[in-house]
């Protein structure tokens, strides 16, 4: 078993953040993850630009710079590689955390490594046991900070493991001409109608609610509302997905009619939750309701020894609440002023 001071488990901007924060009081963090590094990002869709400056997004005083404005995927991907090139953060992606339990040494965890994952730039349905390899480590602070992006929410309907239903939104140019269902109706979905739109798919937008949100970006409601007026995109707005066959998504309608939408790809964009059984398995006491954990909000250590929460995942299902521009912060929380 090899011995490690600290394991952050998370190599996304916050997880970064708290390596850093370790590493200047003189430690030598071991982050992990399941996926690649700033894994959530690179799920973003090709050439998507933030939302905020860059300088809301920097970590440990390394400025971001970027052509424009506000920076573009691609520029961020660039901007955190180069951070953890930098700070000489050891960093073991495809490798996931799987249990933990207390051991003499502190907190024993066992770790396993995608082989597969490595290999190939999609996930595979079902990794081959050949393709995994496992691993324990001793720490004394281990530090979650896998966010939430990882975890997409599930409609629970017959066909939504079908190879053509994806969680991420990738690039509309790949449905060009094509019959796409999105189903959602906060920013993502409606984000993704308008590019498909534009790029030429024949687009139907699925939501359960009756209308678009007020929540959704002030550039785009007015945008996705005309171009549904002018049936340039067709909605089903209080419409909910009964299942989803091979060319179509069958949905229910508000009036409680049933419709077969044409569909050679579906996205299914209806949001993310946090890992809450990784949290409930190393034995972190969650809020039966809003999953919010019970945490030390000065020093972000949960009621497990040795155990701490950083980033979105400490909010429960709020995770809309923490973002990249004030969770940097928490590893100076977790690792004090001095």
């Amino acid at each position: 078993m090899s011995q490690e001071d600290i394991l952050i488990v998370g190599a996304g901007p916050i997880g970064l953040a708290c390596a850093i924060s370790a590493k200047r009081r003189g430690f030598d963090p071991l982050v992990i993850d399941a996926g690649a590094i700033v894994n959530s990002i690179l799920h973003y869709p090709i050439g998507m630009g933030f939302f905020t400056t860059p300088d809301l997004l920097e970590i440990g005083g390394h400025p971001f710079t970027c052509a424009a404005e506000k920076p573009t995927r691609e520029e961020a991907l660039m901007y955190y590689r180069g951070v953890v090139r930098s700070e000489g953060i050891r960093v073991a992606t495809f490798t996931k955390l799987l249990t933990t339990r207390q051991s003499d040494s502190g907190l024993s965890c066992l770790l396993e490594h995608d082989v597969s994952r490595r290999h190939n730039s999609q996930p595979p349905l079902a990794t081959p046991p050949a393709n995994r390899s496992t691993s324990q480590v001793a720490t004394q602070k281990l530090i979650l900070a896998t966010g939430y992006y990882d975890n997409p929410n599930s409609l629970g309907v017959a066909g939504e493991e079908l190879p053509h239903v994806l969680h991420y939104f990738d690039e509309a140019h790949r449905s060009a001409g094509l019959d796409v269902v999105v189903i959602g109706g906060k920013n993502s979905a409606v984000e993704a109608a308008l590019l498909l739109f534009r790029a030429g798919a024949r687009v139907t937008l699925v939501s359960r609610d009756q209308e678009f949100s007020v929540n959704v970006k002030y550039w785009m409601k007015p945008d996705i509302e005309n171009r549904t007026r002018a049936n340039e995109i067709s909605a089903r707005l209080g419409a909910v997905v009964t299942r989803i066959e091979p060319e179509q998504v069958v949905v229910r309608l508000s009036d409680g009619a049933t419709e077969q939408l044409p569909a050679d790809r579906v996205y299914s964009l209806i949001g993310f939750h946090p890992d809450f059984d990784l949290f409930q398995m190393i034995g972190i006491e969650l809020d039966p309701n809003t999953k919010v954990p019970v945490i030390d909000r000065e020093t972000l250590e949960t009621n497990v020894p040795g155990v701490y929460m950083a980033g979105s995942i400490s909010a429960g299902h709020a995770t809309a609440t923490v973002f990249i521009e004030n969770g940097r912060y928490d590893g100076e929380k977790i690792f004090g002023a001095g």
